[in-house]
């Protein structure tokens, strides 16, 4: 099982993300780090676990406020070459695209941030479906394109199930909507975000059939081991 830790990112510190109530999200406090810059957050991460991809949400390029963290990211990059980076920038239009795409990342597409499936299938076109699609479940609902939750012939090889709503709050993943969606497709890769609280939920999640987990706040907590990571990992 894919472990994936999750750095969300606002004016260039880790901030916490809890329930999807960007307004409120603060810097990150960690029992790993005693640091939100974003550098020594992923060197704690990595010394807590040789992790092999790092998920990366740009919040100021999702929700359109102040400049991206493009710089940022690219440090991250630059410091550990070996890391694979899932990186969300909400891309959504061509010049976005241009934008991120010169990076070795890789792209992650949100569904919150497209109107409408033309949208989306342009910008997947121009990808060459080489990214991962995030569908987005907020505290109000789903974000996006009603097709991508009924049809798994647009989706890419890589889909990551995300709930907001279960994003920071220790209680658990929602796994009624993961049996839905692993219901629909059987053949891509499923990721499940939000609500991962302890080894036991990675344990169910991969009973439900899930190929991997984001993980965020149960790290920092230190609520999963290093030696549950290890084990879960193999």
């Amino acid at each position: 099982m894919q472990i994936i830790p999750v750095i969300d990112l606002l004016g260039g510190t880790v901030v916490h993300a809890k329930k999807g109530d960007r307004k409120n999200y603060h810097a990150i406090q960690s029992l790993i780090s005693g640091s939100s810059k974003p550098l020594d957050i992923v060197a704690a991460l990595l010394q807590y676990h040789p992790f092999k991809q790092l998920y990366i949400a740009d919040l100021n390029a999702i929700q359109k406020t102040g400049s991206n963290n493009l710089e940022v990211i690219k440090s991250i990059a630059q410091h550990h070459p070996d890391l694979e980076l899932w990186v969300d920038a909400g891309i959504n239009n061509t010049p976005a695209l241009a934008l991120w795409s010169g990076c070795n990342f890789n792209v992650i597409l949100g569904s919150e941030n497209f109107s409408d499936l033309d949208n989306f299938i342009n910008i997947r076109k121009q990808l060459n479906s080489k990214f991962i699609l995030s569908l987005d479940f907020m505290p109000d609902g789903y974000y996006g394109p009603q097709e991508l939750l009924q049809n798994a012939e647009y989706w890419p090889e890589h889909v990551i199930v995300m709930s907001l709503p279960h994003v920071g709050a220790n209680q658990g993943p929602d796994l009624g909507l993961i049996e839905k969606f692993r219901q629909l497709s059987q053949r891509h890769k499923l990721y499940a975000a939000g609500g991962v609280r302890s080894a036991d939920d990675l344990n169910r999640l991969r009973q439900a059939g899930v190929d991997g987990a984001l993980v965020a706040t149960a790290l920092h907590h230190k609520q999963i081991s290093q030696a549950e990571l290890e084990y879960l990992s193999l």
